[in-house]
């Protein structure tokens, strides 16, 4: 239930998402909460003061990021069941590369009410700038910064068929691109920077065109990349096609094998159970 403007909050957790660039972004609902919360966890106080100051009011502020959240936290929700308790991050929705899903978590779990109060997310605003499918994304925030564990990060997600969405900094941008090139490909891409705000700026082009224009010029500002879907897979040969029906009908009849083989390959399950049957007299 929404609770009118002039109200106090239920006490409990509010998610606050900010604005990303522009201060106007703050929806009324979000600059009411702010207003009207008890306490707010920041990442840091003197971003959050701003916002404040622009939608006129002063509320009381605790540190809540990744070096203090386990410390904190157990307070916190010791408070949600007198007070409202909004929880920011310092640009964007919480929880959304941050420690945040393990207040919620605890919140719930103690029976608080956790209310989330909906807008500006870098990684949703990217996408809709890229130009790259939209049906299905796939969110992977920072990559890891050490060289292994990034290409191990990579190759896992290589074969997903969704665009793909990170998050990274100016001075690491074009060797990720430059890895992301090897390990996914040359596929399309996009780098999105300074969301909202008087220079946003999205420019597209393959992996590797991106990577050698910011290799000599590393942006400024916050920056997401979004990377297209691999294209479409090659189809199956028939050496693999028969070789996966002989493989299923060793535990299910072949009527069955060839569905299953049909949903792996998308060939249709009729040729398919025919196939079998005719490996099945061969055997």
């Amino acid at each position: 239930m929404i609770q009118p403007l002039d109200e106090a909050l239920t006490p409990g957790l509010y998610i606050v998402a900010t604005p990303i660039g522009n201060l106007s972004d703050l929806s009324p609902r979000a600059a009411s909460v702010l207003a009207r919360a008890d306490l707010i966890a920041v990442e840091d106080s003197r971003v959050t003061a701003k916002l404040l100051q622009r939608i006129g009011t002063k509320r009381p502020m605790t540190p809540y990021h990744d070096h203090n959240a386990d410390k904190v936290r157990p307070g916190l929700i010791e408070r949600m069941g007198s007070q409202a308790i909004a929880l920011v991050s310092d640009a964007g929705t919480p929880l959304i590369s941050d420690p945040g899903f393990k207040l919620v978590r605890d919140a719930r779990a103690a029976g608080h009410v956790v209310t989330t109060i909906p807008g500006p997310c870098a990684a949703i605003a990217a996408l809709t700038l890229a130009g790259l499918p939209t049906d299905r994304f796939f969110f992977l925030g920072f990559l890891p910064a050490k060289e292994k564990a990034k290409a191990d990060a990579i190759a896992e997600v290589a074969a997903v068929r969704a665009t793909l969405i990170f998050y990274e900094s100016g001075p690491r941008l074009a060797a990720t691109l430059a890895q992301l090139a090897v390990g996914l490909g040359d596929r399309e891409a996009a780098v999105a920077r300074e969301i909202s705000k008087t220079f946003e700026q999205c420019v597209t082009g393959t992996l590797s065109s991106l990577a050698e224009r910011y290799e000599e010029a590393p942006p400024k500002g916050e920056i997401v990349v979004i990377v297209g879907p691999p294209g479409e897979a090659a189809a199956p040969q028939a050496a693999d096609i028969d070789a996966a029906l002989i493989e299923a009908m060793t535990r299910l009849p072949a009527a069955k094998a060839a569905g299953e083989v049909a949903k792996a390959t998308g060939l249709p399950r009729r040729d398919l159970y025919t196939r079998a049957m005719t490996l099945k007299d061969e055997a």
